[in-house]
């Protein structure tokens, strides 16, 4: 089970990959207090504020399942699986093309902020940035060739 601080911790994750044997509490009410490491700031965008207010103030352990339901984490696997998948997917972030994994990551936190207007303005110039990089271009020979690109995260 992460609780608490160790929940807020979780959320702040990108991907979050569960067993199925897991749990998710912000339990700090349990102990008469309030939310701290960030959870204040990453549950109620996940959830909306009043599951968000739900799950503060009930300290209620949830359970994988659920967790998925609700979008707190992005997938469940049996406890055996656990290790292999977060390898397989942290692999697959390694061989990304990284450069456009972060600026796709400046999109969304920069989202919340602006109107469609200045998002179209923001994508504009992080593609012009993503553009520029060595993967990109690997990517569209890659493209062509009909073959997986090799990204190099340059």
């Amino acid at each position: 089970i992460a609780a608490g601080a160790g929940c807020s911790i979780a959320l702040a994750c990108d991907i979050i990959i569960a067993s199925n044997s897991s749990a998710l509490s912000q339990i700090f009410i349990k102990i008469g207090l309030i939310p701290d490491a960030g959870s204040s700031y990453f549950l109620p965008k996940l959830v909306g504020n009043r599951k968000a207010f739900e799950l503060f103030t009930s300290g209620q352990i949830i359970p994988a399942e659920e967790c998925l339901q609700l979008g707190l984490v992005n997938e469940v696997v049996n406890d055996e699986n656990l290790e292999s998948r977060t390898t397989e997917v942290a692999l697959s972030y390694a061989s990304a093309p990284t450069k456009a994994v972060g600026l796709i990551k400046k999109l969304i936190n920069q989202s919340a902020n602006n109107n469609l207007e200045q998002m179209l303005s923001l994508e504009a110039e992080y593609q012009d940035l993503a553009s520029l990089t060595a993967d990109v271009g690997e990517g569209i020979t890659a493209f062509l060739q009909k073959r997986k690109a090799q990204f190099k995260g340059k």
